[in-house]
């Protein structure tokens, strides 16, 4: 059977295209070897469950690994210490015999003992006397024993979970004189670490953490451009597409920032719907600049669990939405804060990166998909220059390109008449968000565009646009004077250098005016 791109659940090479975790899992086992218990949380579709399967087959031969998924727990499996502890006695004893173990006396009568207490339903049996067996199998098998939990977050909240960390935590500080397990690997999006416990219940204020003893994990399970670069290598080897494999690797990084969910589901639809004969028609046509930008355009406009998880954290945490909408629409920096609650959050779910000490949003996907959603807005599309864009949209298209003289023309001349009089704090704040929001309507479902995130700050902003394969670059800037308007104009052919782009297009918000240059070329 061919091999596919896959975008749900894990990975299987025998049937997937994939990148080689191989180092990954090296840097893994480094922890492992070293004895570290620690979590592993990273955004949704982050590749965890897959890194954690791959991980399973790789620690063989030197211990024995039980890989279990609290995502099998039903809810009435936490409902009590007692159990939760037959429950997870179950699955471990199930998981382990897969293991091959050497068998011994001692070790068969600790498995045994665990047994008994599963099969007669054993009433008295809670977390304490589940550590205590464990304790033994642990101490009596012939290799250390590594416990693989995925999916930990289906329990986060749950006090019975919070118990089982504790008895971990304990054993683990107490692992010179009490046989544990040589590593606990723990697996999903939210930090257990951060989780939270009284003291007692009188004391609300008395908080610690019972997984304080994780270590910091820091192996980066994003894809690399060497990642991608060796998945389209053997991609290219079943199907001989002719495609420029580095180029066709450094355009899906720089659009995702090895973001492995969106990686995937870009390969996904070039291969299976821009190739096919309704867009470019073949495999060779789809592997291209075109092709790709196509790709994004589509993925863009889809409704995936990413996108869907992304609306949720907006809605439920304002001061986030405040934020980005900030840092998206005005340029301002927005100092990066790990322990404010917002960032925090954004972190985790893998949409907001810290970048030189400075808030960013984490990829060039997540970044057009936000300006897109703030865009669409119902109260954004009664905006008056939305209205203007819609009524001269059609004027815009010839043969199939974009008049770009002919767009920046119109929204400065409706610009000046409907905000002309707002001052200089108006056009800081809303200046570039009309621009874009006026070009939306006229690329929108054809085109598509994201901000170069290198450039966007307080003073300037550089947008690039793709229609139908061709790119145009227009750069935004708040007026600072004719030498700062020069150096940015240098800046903006260095820039089409790079793209290699002939004219670009400048657009300079000159406080009650707004003035326009167009083209600036490379020459």
């Amino acid at each position: 059977m061919a091999k596919s791109f896959n975008v749900t659940a894990v990975c299987i090479p025998e049937e997937h295209y994939m990148v080689n975790i191989e180092e990954r899992l090296s840097k893994i086992k480094e922890y492992v070897d070293a004895g570290k218990y620690f979590t592993i949380n990273r955004a949704r579709q982050y590749g965890k469950t897959t890194t954690l399967r791959a991980l399973y087959g790789y620690l063989q031969g030197e211990y024995y690994v039980v890989s279990m998924d609290f995502q099998t727990f039903d809810n009435e499996k936490f409902k009590n210490g007692n159990i939760f502890s037959l429950a997870f006695a179950s699955s471990f004893l199930r998981v382990l015999k897969r293991n091959n173990l050497t068998e011994n006396e001692k070790l068969e009568q600790a498995i045994s003992k665990l047994r008994k207490h599963v099969e007669s339903k054993d009433s008295d049996f809670y977390l304490m006397e589940l550590f205590e067996n464990l304790s033994e199998i642990c101490e009596y098998a012939d290799r250390k024993i590594v416990l693989l939990i995925d999916e930990v977050d289906s329990a986060a909240n749950n006090q019975v979970f919070l118990d089982f960390l504790s008895q971990l935590r304990a054993y683990y500080i107490n692992r010179d004189i009490q046989p544990t397990f040589q590593s606990v690997i723990l697996a999903g999006v939210y930090d257990v670490k951060n989780l939270k416990r009284k003291l007692r219940p009188e004391d609300n204020h008395k908080v610690n953490s019972p997984w304080n003893i994780a270590a910091d994990f820091k192996v980066d399970m994003s894809f690399s451009q060497k990642d991608i670069i060796g998945m389209l290598n053997e991609y290219e080897l079943d199907h001989h597409t002719g495609m420029n494999i580095d180029e066709m690797a450094s355009m899906l990084y720089d659009y995702t920032s090895g973001y492995p969910f969106l990686v995937s589901r870009l390969c996904q639809l070039i291969d299976e719907e821009i190739a096919d004969p309704a867009h470019r028609g073949n495999k060779s046509a789809a592997w291209t600049r075109a092709g790709v930008n196509e790709a994004v355009r589509i993925l863009l406009s889809e409704g995936n669990t990413l996108f869907e998880s992304l609306t949720e954290k907006l809605i439920s945490y304002p001061e986030l939405n405040d934020m980005l909408k900030s840092l998206l629409f005005t340029g301002k920096n927005v100092v990066y804060n790990y322990y404010e609650p917002a960032i925090n959050i954004a972190t985790m779910f893998g949409f907001v990166k810290n970048q030189n000490g400075v808030l960013s949003v984490a990829n060039r996907i997540f970044d057009t998909w936000l300006y897109d959603f703030y865009l669409s807005a119902v109260q954004m599309q009664e905006q008056d220059i939305y209205r203007e864009s819609i009524k001269d949209k059609n004027q815009f298209i010839v043969d199939g390109h974009l008049n770009m003289c002919l767009i920046l023309e119109k929204f400065v001349m409706h610009f000046n008449d409907l905000y002309g009089d707002k001052g200089e704090e108006f056009v800081e704040e809303e200046g570039r968000k009309f621009f874009l929001l006026y070009l939306r309507p006229i690329i929108n479902g054809t085109g598509n565009y994201y901000i170069e995130s290198q450039t966007r700050d307080y003073k300037r902003t550089d947008v690039i646009i793709d229609y139908h394969g061709e790119q145009y670059v227009v750069e935004m800037k708040i007026w600072r004077g004719k030498e700062y308007n020069q150096r940015g104009e240098k800046q903006l052919v260095g820039y089409l250098d790079a793209y290699h782009i002939n004219k670009g297009y400048m657009i300079s918000f000159n406080f009650n005016k707004v003035t326009v240059q167009y083209p600036i070329s490379q020459k």
